[in-house]
């Protein structure tokens, strides 16, 4: 019902058409020529109207225009208040782009509303009642019609940017579960190929430490599982302290000894969720790639921010960060802070490598140790 109201509510203007009436209805001289001559313009400006509604094209917009101004100035040769002609075609002058384009083109219909006292062959005084008037309305109509147009240019332009900020975030979001599966999955997954391959070795010679491994297999994986299902609802970590277990396990599991401590004041809950995921790819990577012996951890808070260190005597990293690590730096990024991540003196026989991940103390609560492991 309202997009009807709202497709047929441009037609309520043709009720100024009703001007035309007025010469031929009061003037004793009106003869049935005059009539016919009105219904014929009344006939040949419709189409143009309805053509002006629908047109979005700037150059066949100029000529229906200039097709109503010039049906307003000769029909004031038969009817002074043909004018009126001209004023919807200042309306529609609004729409015209650039502004200035549109500005100018309304002045100059102001000045074809006016030349029609001229050229009308009307007495008077129903040449200055009907002209008088038009040249007025010419002019407001014609600046209401511009700020009507810029109007509606100014709320496309707010639509297109609401557009492609949804669009971008769709895209940030998109990003960020890719990260965080990344981040939660990547370590799980590389322990599970691990234990699956060790239960797979020793099967042969000791079947019920091979059940056990087994189980573990089935433990993790259900732990992935509903690591997966809480990211899916926008959960990010555990924090630390569970963060930190977790990697324990999966550098036991890869034979990797560890040597962690955790020693840091209450986080803001974001701050420590990155934390936490920045340890989990720091170690996915040490399980996966290092080839290490073993690996540090140490976490602690400096006067100005809070810094997490993960080091192996691994074979070092080279080339380009991964996803995991391009991952954890845009999520660090975004909190203020940086990520270093270096290699040990080239040509040695394992180089390590060293991730150091720094964020800014901003709004923390006084030192009160979440999680301190040593080992």
């Amino acid at each position: 019902m309202n997009e009807r109201i709202t497709r047929y509510a441009p037609y309520v203007w043709l009720v100024y058409l009703i001007a035309l009436v007025f010469q031929p209805m009061f003037d004793p001289d009106t003869t049935a020529v005059d009539w016919v001559a009105t219904a014929v313009m009344v006939a040949a400006f419709l189409p143009l109207y309805r053509a002006g509604l629908a047109e979005r094209d700037q150059r066949r917009l100029t000529v229906l225009l200039a097709a109503m101004a010039g049906l307003g100035v000769v029909g004031t040769l038969v009817n002074a208040a043909a004018g009126v002609f001209i004023v919807y075609a200042a309306a529609f002058a609004g729409r015209l782009s650039p502004i200035r384009r549109a500005v100018m083109t309304v002045a100059v219909l102001a000045g074809l509303a006016g030349l029609t006292f001229l050229v009308s062959s009307t007495p008077m005084p129903w040449r200055l009642l009907a002209v008088a008037p038009i040249v007025v309305l010419v002019l407001v109509a014609g600046a209401s019609g511009i700020i009507a147009a810029e109007r509606a240019r100014t709320q496309a332009q707010l639509r297109r940017a609401n557009e492609e900020i949804e669009r971008l975030a769709t895209i940030a979001e998109r990003e960020r579960i890719a990260r965080d599966l990344h981040d939660l999955l990547g370590q799980t997954l590389s322990v599970i190929v691990l234990k699956a391959e060790l239960a797979s070795r020793i099967l042969p010679a000791d079947p019920d430490r091979s059940g056990q491994e087994m189980r573990e297999v089935e433990q993790t994986a259900r732990t992935a599982l509903g690591e997966v299902r809480t990211a899916v609802a926008g959960y990010r970590a555990k924090g630390l302290g569970a963060e930190l277990v977790n990697s324990r396990r999966a550098l036991a599991a890869a034979g990797v000894d560890a040597d962690a401590a955790l020693d840091l004041p209450v986080l803001p809950a974001e701050h420590e969720a990155a934390l936490a995921l920045a340890m989990r790819e720091a170690v996915t990577n040490v399980v996966r790639h290092a080839d290490a012996r073993r690996t540090t951890i140490r976490a602690c808070a400096t006067a100005d921010e809070v810094e997490l260190e993960v080091t192996d005597d691994g074979r070092g990293a080279s080339g380009r960060d991964g996803s995991g690590l391009s991952g954890m730096r845009e999520r660090i990024t975004a909190l203020g802070g940086q990520v270093d991540l270096q290699t040990g003196p080239a040509g040695s026989a394992r180089p390590g490598t060293r991730v150091l991940v720094r964020l800014p103390r901003t709004a923390l609560d006084p030192a009160v140790p979440t999680a301190t492991a040593e080992q």
